[in-house]
């Protein structure tokens, strides 16, 4: 009986190789017409040189006035655990506003009269505020802040830190 299930077995495999046999000259064949393809479609020519790509956040900004911050953030401390560095987060945004003289939103005020100057943190200071949890931020942060001629001020980690 094991000897018939091996030769059944074995007349599978012999069908199936035949069948695998017939099928690859049409594999070679899409092979073929896929280089031709290839062939076909024009290159474009190497002597044209790319233009440099700016990316959106990088257009050409004068900066207008730069300084370098300490700011302490240690009343962030009198506040619950749960909001110590959101606190501190508020406290920085403070500190940049009275330091780089934005001019704050008046109540009344539509943001359609005229846009005001805008506070932007960078993604690196805000993850060193945050970077030990909500409960425990920073004593004091190393900033950078730059004001272009439009007054927006964006706020960059001090170099070293």
């Amino acid at each position: 009986m094991e000897k018939e299930n091996k030769e059944e077995k074995q007349e599978e495999l012999t069908d199936l190789t035949e069948e695998l046999k017939e099928e690859e000259p049409s594999v070679q064949e899409a092979e073929k017409e896929t280089e031709a393809t290839e062939e076909e479609i024009p290159k474009p020519e190497e002597k044209e040189e790319a233009k440099p790509k700016k990316k959106k956040g990088e257009e050409e900004k004068e900066i207008v006035e730069e300084r370098t911050y300490t700011v302490p953030l240690g009343k962030a401390s009198i506040s619950p655990p749960n909001k110590r560095t959101p606190r501190a987060v508020h406290i920085l945004k403070n500190f940049i506003i009275k330091h780089m003289k934005l001019q704050a939103k008046k109540e009344g005020e539509t943001e359609e009269e005229e846009e005001l100057p805008q506070l932007i943190i960078s993604n690196e200071v805000n993850e060193k505020m945050w970077e030990r949890g909500i409960e425990k931020p920073p004593r004091k942060i190393r900033i950078r802040a730059e004001k272009d001629k439009e007054g927006n001020v964006t706020v960059y980690l001090a170099e070293g830190d």
